[in-house]
Formats: C-alpha cells, structure tokens, sequence
C-alpha cells in the first residue's frame, strides 16, 4: 500500500519538501522550464547560495554554466562532476526526473569536497588495512623450500627436477605420486616458489587430518547461520586464502567420493561456493595434489572419481624412494648436518659435525622405508646422541644398529677396509723402493731383500697391486 495514500497532494508536497530539507546533501530542483522550484539548506551551505538569490529564477540566469539544464535536455545522468565557485568546491551528481515517460524536471545532488575527502580517507584507510591483511597472509602462507634444496645427483632424481622446474613455467595442474617422506610438499613449494606466483600464498593441506565432516566447509567456507556452531559472518575457506597463489592438496587419495565432485568442479569452473550460500565466487587458484596410493587401483574399485584423476594428472611428477638412489645418501646426511652445523655456536668454538666412515656405511645399507624423512630424524637422532662432534655407529639408532646381518657386514667392511688400507701401504712401499733401485731385474732383486721377500712374491704384489 501507498504509504503517502489518503494524504492531500499539499500534504505529500509537505512531506516531501520536509524530507529535502533533512537531507545532508545539497539539492537543488528545477522543472522543465528550467526554473529552480526548490533548494534545501545543505545546498546553500556547500554553494553559499541563498534561496532568495536562486528560487524561483531560470538556472541559467543565475548560474549560466549549470550542467543541470543539459540533463534535463538530453535525459542523461551525470555524476561526479567537479564545480567550484569562488573558493567552494564540491562534486555534483544529476538526474532527469521522469514522471508517466515525460520529463518533468531535474534534481542535482552536490556534496562538499569535505566530505568527499573524508568518505576517500575512509577508502584508503580501509584499502590500507586490507593490503596489510594480504600482506599478513602472503606472510603466513609463504613457501620457503626452492629445487636448490633437493639434494641428490641420481639420474631419476634430476629427470624429476627438471620436469618439476618445467612444471614451474605453466599453471597446469600438478599431481605429485611418491611413498611417504620423499619430499612431495618439498617439491610442491619449489614449484611454487619457481613459478610466477611466487609472492602470493601457498596453503598446505594435509586431507588426510582434516576430519571428514569439516573438510568441505575448511576448503571452501561457509555462511553466516550454515549450521549450529557457524560463526558469526561465516568462514573464509582455504581456497579463498589460495586466491591468486597455490594451494596443495595433500593425500589426494583420502577425499570422499562426493567432495571429489566438488573439488572437480571447482577445478573446471575456477568458482567457489561456501557451505550455506547460493552464489559462486570466482577464484585464481593453481592446484597441486600429492599422493602416496595407487588412485589407478582407487579408480577400479570407484574409490576415486576418474575425471577428476585426469583433471588433476596433467602434470605427472613420480618422486623415487630412497632406496632407489642409495648414492645420495651421503650428500643428505652432510646437507643435514651442515644444518645442524649452521646452528651451532661460533663464540663458543665448537667444532663441526662429522660421520664416521663405519656410521655412514650402516645408514647407506639401512632400506629406509621412511624415506628422507626417516633419514633426517636420525641424524638429528644420532646429533643428540654423541657426546663428541663425531657420529659413530653407537650414536644411531638401535634399529639399525642391531638389524640382523648389520653385525657381520660391519665386520665385512672393517675388514675390507684394513685390507684396502694395507694393500695401499704396501704399494707405496714398493714404488718407493722400485724408485730407489730401479726396475730393471738386479733392482728388483734388491727391493724384494729390502722388503724380506723372495723375488717371485714381489712379482706376485706387483702384479695384485697393479705395479708396472
């Protein structure tokens, strides 16, 4: 119902002009004649001028470049528009008034630069606090790990750098496959770091430790109201947070059949609904997922949607276990210590870290189910552990140490090692000596008696020690 019905048009023309006049813009009407009929006080404070100079009069006599009459001549709505008269400035917005298709009249609206450059400060306040909250964020989802920090000069390892750095370039999705520890989120923040959203988020998520009944509204967010223990004004989601940088989906493989179809989705139409609204929210997010299943077998057995499988398997990136590429054990373990070796004191003196040749021959021969990161708690393990500087194979672990055959093979290797150790001795002896009398026969000779030897075991050695 009308609320003005049953009022006398005196008694609408009141009620109307009283709420001009409250107004804290200025207004100014003129009719179609171009004859201002009315301005409320704010107007004459912003312009200082007076009812009786203007009311009544055609506006262009009183003010000759009023924009006003051009609206009411062209329909056209104007806004923003700067004025100034004599020192006052302010920013005028006009509009036709358009009564039964007919134009009637026109209204401007002016606002004094006062207030405008408050209601700006406001924004820019606003706009500062909100670049300080993504720069807070960009803080706190930061990736610092780079390829530069996985070590290892197997061929396997490098082929799967370089397809890593490639990776880097696009903005591909990414699907990381290797046994628990290898470094999957090492490699994930690398590519991150490398690629061009380097300076924007990158928000880890383990799928796996998020229970089943929060996981969506974590991921995605909710509304205001959405269920019992929503807070109030709703939850931003992980993607959102993601916006403009990567997020990496952790255990890919342990997502529920359903929200499978909603990461998919959200895949395909790069948009986002949280729990409890209706719209969509368009986001910017690179996706890399990570998995130590079989999600081929998951497919089989319709654990794992398949369409999603190859919307995320763009990229394939398989990252060998350890025992696969045993070589580059050693230069772990000295990429841990050094580690280790940074944080020591250097006021204090202390000498550096180091491993013995029989420790680092157990760990070389230990398979390494855990991966690196089995082989990372050791040394730290082993650290903790001496009481000197030098890791020796009582600082390790029991279960290495005591693992059926380590005890002989320990043997195998002391053994093989004081052999190696005497073989060079006596070589040297021998060259030494075979330069001192010569090589000819009667040298020889000599050498073998200086050396309490018959000639032919002296043949023999040159012969195993490959002395010419």
């Amino acid at each position: 119902m009308d609320f003005m019905e049953g009022q006398t048009t005196d008694q609408q023309l009141d009620w109307l002009v009283a709420t001009l006049q409250a107004i804290h813009d200025g207004v100014l009407v003129i009719d179609k004649n171009e004859v201002v009929r009315m301005i409320n006080p704010e107007y004459t404070k912003i312009t200082g001028v007076a009812p009786e100079n203007i009311v009544g009069k055609r506006l262009r006599d009183v003010r000759p470049k009023a924009l006003l009459v051009e609206t009411l001549k062209d329909r056209k709505e104007r806004v923003g528009i700067y004025r100034k008269e004599g020192v006052t400035e302010y920013v005028v917005d006009m509009a036709p008034i358009i009564l039964n298709g007919e134009t009637v009249g026109a209204v401007s609206i002016c606002k004094g630069l006062t207030e405008v450059h408050k209601l700006s400060q406001e924004l820019e306040k606003n706009q500062k606090k909100l670049n300080q909250l993504k720069n807070k964020i960009g803080s706190l989802y930061q990736a610092k790990y780079t390829f530069d920090q996985i070590i290892g000069s197997d061929k396997g390892l490098k082929e799967v750098i370089h397809i890593g750095r490639r990776a880097a370039d696009s903005d591909l999705s990414v699907l990381i496959i290797g046994e628990s520890g290898t470094g999957k989120e090492l490699f994930a923040q690398s590519i991150h770091n490398e690629s061009p959203r380097a300076n924007k988020p990158f928000i880890p998520v383990n799928c796996a430790a998020i229970p089943s009944s929060i996981i969506e509204s974590e991921l995605f967010g909710y509304d205001e109201g959405s269920f019992t223990t929503a807070k109030k004004g709703g939850k931003v989601g992980l993607f959102e947070i993601a916006n403009s940088g990567t997020i990496f989906l952790d255990e890919i493989g342990e997502l529920s059949y359903e929200l499978q179809a909603k990461l998919l989705r959200v895949l395909q139409e790069q948009t986002i609904r949280r729990v409890g609204e209706t719209r969509e929210k368009h986001i910017d997010v690179r996706v890399i997922a990570a998995t130590n299943r079989n999600l081929q077998q998951m497919i089989e057995k319709r654990l794992f949607r398949e369409d999603l499988f190859y919307r995320l398997n763009v990229l394939n990136i398989q990252i060998p276990a350890l025992h696969k590429r045993k070589e580059d054990i050693p230069d772990i373990i000295h990429y841990i210590l050094g580690i280790s070796n940074r944080n020591l004191s250097k006021a204090d003196g202390a000498s550096y870290y180091t491993i013995s040749e029989e420790a680092l021959y157990l760990l070389q021969n230990h398979e390494w189910t855990g991966n690196v990161r089995e082989l990372k708690n050791t040394i730290e393990y082993a650290v903790c552990m001496t009481d000197g500087r030098e890791i020796l194979p009582k600082h390790l672990p029991n279960a290495i140490v005591n693992k059926k055959g380590n005890s002989n093979q320990l043997n195998n290797h002391r053994n093989r090692a004081l052999r190696e150790i005497t073989a060079e001795v006596e070589r040297k002896c021998i060259l030494e000596s075979l330069d001192n009398y010569g090589y000819e026969v009667e040298g020889k000779k000599k050498v073998a008696k200086e050396l309490g030897v018959s000639l032919a075991t002296l043949y023999n050695k040159m012969k195993k020690l490959k002395i010419e």
